[in-house]
């Protein structure tokens, strides 16, 4: 440990602002193979940090060649909405596919000035709640935050030898690329999921099965104003999930709620969840013990199997969201009588259980790996505050 040397980041990197590329350039189609613009929607900021290729802007306005992007290049996170304040600073790094990025604002590119730095190592440090945190107690503005090159530079950082920055960033990306495995897998099975069911269900639906509202096949039950039950002490207490916890998991800013409340208000991994209001998403939860918050519903059924109407609150989706958008004066959302629209065929119980055969191991092999993707989530973020103080130590 004696070997470990404390540095500003500055001594080591400098930060370069982007470019602000014209909005009437921007377009969501390639045309001409027009480079693509980053912005902070390429940031994946959950299941290994990634960079997340699904929401692609083209620019197709002349641009400074000082901003094209390299494969492998760190950018940075430099403004933020202030309730997304985890996010500032978050890392991103370019695709090496061959495609042409641009260097948009916002984001800060870092340039390397020392070689007694491992690049995967400040790309796992720039991921650590110490900076973060650094950042965000420097950060200006109220609604939106913001940082700058000078901040960002000034941060110190706790540097131990170059070979024992390589152990530690291989340890964390070893964990890092089987997240990313699982996870890859799990699109595989969801694809597959749903790929059966529009077989059977849309393209091969027979004329004998019934016709039951989505309201029928399953029940749904609208969570709790949970702030009307604040904790009586601090054992008998959980998190409350709500519309942002079910996206991003719950994290140390959750709200709590007493468990002095009726049982089917407590959700555990592998229930349904259905958010109704704002972000439409229907999802398996796969996080810790909570308590249903309102705007969610929790779905269950005492006569069908979970994928069965788990897939068909999924197939109904698209349209609730073109409803609520259509509510939408502040909050778009949908009502009950919407669930009850929502039409769903139903086979016989001879047939679903031919449907669970193959089914059920899909679904619990889904399951198996979120947990199992939570699992080294946990372990990855613990030792990455450990990793980086030096408090456990990696052998090389």
């Amino acid at each position: 440990m004696n070997k470990w040397k404390e540095h500003k980041l500055g001594d080591i990197i400098s930060i370069k602002h982007g470019w602000a590329f014209k909005s009437q350039f921007h377009s969501e189609n390639s045309l001409n193979n027009a480079p693509i613009l980053v912005s902070i929607g390429n940031f994946k900021y959950t299941g290994g940090f990634r960079f997340n290729s699904t929401k692609i802007k083209y620019y197709t306005g002349e641009y400074p060649l000082d901003y094209i992007l390299k494969a492998g290049d760190i950018l940075l996170i430099m403004t933020c909405q202030t309730e997304g304040g985890e996010i500032l600073g978050i890392p991103g790094i370019v695709p090496n596919d061959n495609k042409l990025y641009l260097h948009n604002q916002r984001l800060g590119k870092v340039i390397f000035k020392s070689n007694f730095i491992d690049k995967k190592f400040l790309y796992w440090f720039f991921l650590s709640k110490q900076f973060n945190q650094s950042l965000f107690a420097s950060s200006t503005g109220t609604k939106i935050l913001h940082t700058a090159p000078n901040r960002i530079e000034n941060v110190d950082i706790l540097l131990p030898p170059l070979e024992e920055q390589v152990a530690i960033a291989n340890t964390l990306s070893n964990l890092d690329n089987k997240l990313n495995l699982l996870d890859h897998q799990n699109k595989i099975i969801e694809k597959l999921i749903q790929t059966l069911f529009r077989q059977w269900f849309i393209e091969e639906v027979k004329d004998e099965w019934e016709e039951k509202p989505l309201s029928e096949i399953a029940n749904f039950l609208n969570g709790l104003a949970c702030q009307k039950f604040p904790p009586k002490n601090d054992v008998d207490k959980l998190p409350v999930l709500k519309i942002k916890d079910l996206k991003a998991g719950i994290s140390d800013s959750s709200d709590w709620a007493t468990t002095d409340i009726k049982p089917e208000y407590i959700i555990e991994s592998g229930d349904v969840i259905f958010a109704w209001s704002a972000s439409l998403i229907v999802k398996i939860w796969d996080g810790e013990k909570c308590i249903l918050n309102q705007h969610l519903f929790k779905v269950t059924s005492d006569d069908y199997p979970k994928w069965f109407y788990y897939q068909w609150c999924k197939y109904h989706l698209d349209r609730f969201i073109a409803i609520a958008q259509a509510h939408a004066t502040t909050m778009g959302h949908i009502k009950r009588k919407d669930l009850d629209n929502a039409m769903c065929f139903v086979p016989s119980a001879d047939e679903i259980k031919v449907m669970d055969e193959q089914i059920v191991p899909l679904m619990q092999k889904l399951e198996n790996n979120s947990k199992q993707i939570k699992t080294l989530e946990n372990m990855r973020d613990i030792l990455l505050p450990k990793l980086m103080s030096g408090v456990v130590r990696v052998v090389t």
